[in-house]
């Protein structure tokens, strides 16, 4: 992990300096209720690479809006049938999901990355908590 990117994410109170990052795998897709994915390029990568995972990835955008909240004593408490219900393999990726990389951007540009990705991480922890 980066420098800038570091310095983004302690500015919200994360630190991890044992990440490393590494290719998403079929078993990882075994294992998984949900994949969130930040752009519309990482979908198509998925659904090449590991079309098994389809049905249930989905860009971080799409999935804070669209995924149904729990209700409290609700019968849609199973997050795999939510995220099913979505039907994200039939969805064609939308321009609006992307979220921009900062990649050789300014501090200032990851920062306000890292800004909106906490926003949009905070809104699907809503949606699945």
């Amino acid at each position: 992990m980066g420098i800038r990117t570091r310095s983004a994410l302690a500015r919200h109170g994360l630190t991890d300096h044992a990440h490393r990052s590494r290719q998403f795998r079929a078993t990882d897709a075994a294992e998984a209720d949900l994949v969130v994915v930040m752009e519309p390029l990482h979908l198509h990568w998925m659904r090449r690479n590991a079309p098994e995972a389809a049905p249930i990835t989905g860009s971080l955008r799409r999935l804070a809006r669209d995924l149904a909240a729990l209700k409290g004593g609700s019968a849609g408490h199973d997050l795999g049938r939510r995220v099913r219900a979505l039907e994200l393999d039939a969805l064609a990726p939308e321009a609006w999901e992307e979220i921009v990389d900062p990649g050789a951007g300014e501090q200032e540009d990851f920062d306000r990355c890292s800004d909106e990705l906490r926003l949009l991480v905070a809104e699907l922890h809503r949606r699945l908590a």
